[in-house]
């Protein structure tokens, strides 16, 4: 239930770290991973978005249900674009690359799983806010 709980939090913390990560180190990820420079920042960028749009919603403690269903078809795009990239430098890209952008269609995919799940726990605010001390 921890994790179900900080749902929310765990996804625009994890965006961020994502992005930060990508782009502050994307000269040195472009050559492990076998991508062209700026696939990197573009992904960097993706999920500094995302992070943003999901933070905005963990503050919440009510949120509409469309906002919900945004972020979770947000989530289920992303794992399209990150198999589309897999697909698309299938030939250049390095097992390091590979790994990363299946890893990270696999996580966020089951993000919008979870989000989806709970959709209705997340709307009402049941989710995602502590309601008091302890």
């Amino acid at each position: 239930m921890f994790i179900l709980r900080r749902l929310l939090w765990i996804d625009c913390t994890a965006g961020a770290v994502a992005a930060v990560m990508v782009v502050v180190l994307s000269p040195w990820l472009s050559r492990l991973y076998g991508l062209p420079r700026e696939i990197l920042p573009f992904m960097g960028a993706a999920n500094l978005l995302y992070a943003a749009y999901s933070f905005s919603l963990a503050r919440r403690v009510g949120r509409p249900m469309s906002l919900i269903k945004l972020l979770v078809y947000a989530n289920a795009t992303w794992v399209l674009v990150c198999l589309g990239m897999v697909a698309r430098f299938w030939e250049q890209a390095t097992v390091f690359g590979f790994a990363h952008l299946v890893g990270e269609a696999l996580f966020v995919g089951g993000l919008a799983a979870l989000e989806w799940n709970q959709r209705h726990r997340l709307a009402a605010g049941v989710l995602g806010v502590r309601a008091g001390p302890g």
